[in-house]
């Protein structure tokens, strides 16, 4: 790997990576039902307060830095996280919340399009899949279809942990790519 920590090493990213990392890990550990006892729900006040608040600040922060990549992403997934808290008590159709992961598992999608890091692609893609399997599982009531989704939100919630602390930490933050041309070559 690289040693390449410019990427994200503003202190916004690094701050709304974390927030990220934390919202995902609750929000997917939920679903999981991996921990006795411990659901979707239980991380609804991590999702009001770090993931919508915390995150739309950050994202806020970074518009005005001038990082429309980060402030977008971050704004918009904090609106995701704050609708998503504060409607967790609503009485909602099962076809109304799967349209609601539907529409932000597309948001995760431009994001992982719009380019940038290889670690920020990584986690808005894993989010995009975690969004995509959980508005599916909604639409057809399917519980380990909703587990694989919680999974998912994991593993982006790790990704979005590590690109942060690699940048506090100068750990490795990029894939090294091989060079054109470099390949093995055939001898005759």
């Amino acid at each position: 790997m690289d040693k390449d920590v410019s990427a994200g090493s503003g202190i916004t990213t690094v701050a709304g990576r974390l927030a990220l990392g934390i919202t995902l890990l609750a929000f997917g550990l939920g679903h999981t039902a991996v921990l006795d006892g411990v659901s979707a729900t239980d991380a609804v006040s991590v999702a009001q307060y770090v993931g919508g608040i915390a995150l739309f600040a950050a994202g806020l922060l970074a518009l005005r830095a001038g990082d429309t990549a980060g402030g977008t992403a971050f704004s918009v997934l904090g609106a995701l996280w704050f609708t998503w808290a504060v409607s967790a008590d609503a009485q909602v159709s099962a076809n109304a919340a799967g349209l609601f992961l539907l529409l932000f598992a597309l948001v995760a999608l431009s994001l992982t399009l719009a380019g940038g890091d290889q670690l920020g692609q990584g986690v808005y893609g894993l989010f995009f899949v975690s969004l995509l399997l959980l508005a599916i599982a909604a639409f057809a009531g399917n519980g380990a279809l909703a587990k694989a989704g919680g999974w998912f939100a994991v593993a982006a919630g790790a990704v979005a942990w590590y690109a942060a602390t690699a940048v506090l930490a100068h750990w490795p933050t990029a894939v090294p790519r091989r060079a054109a041309g470099r390949g093995v070559t055939a001898t005759g």
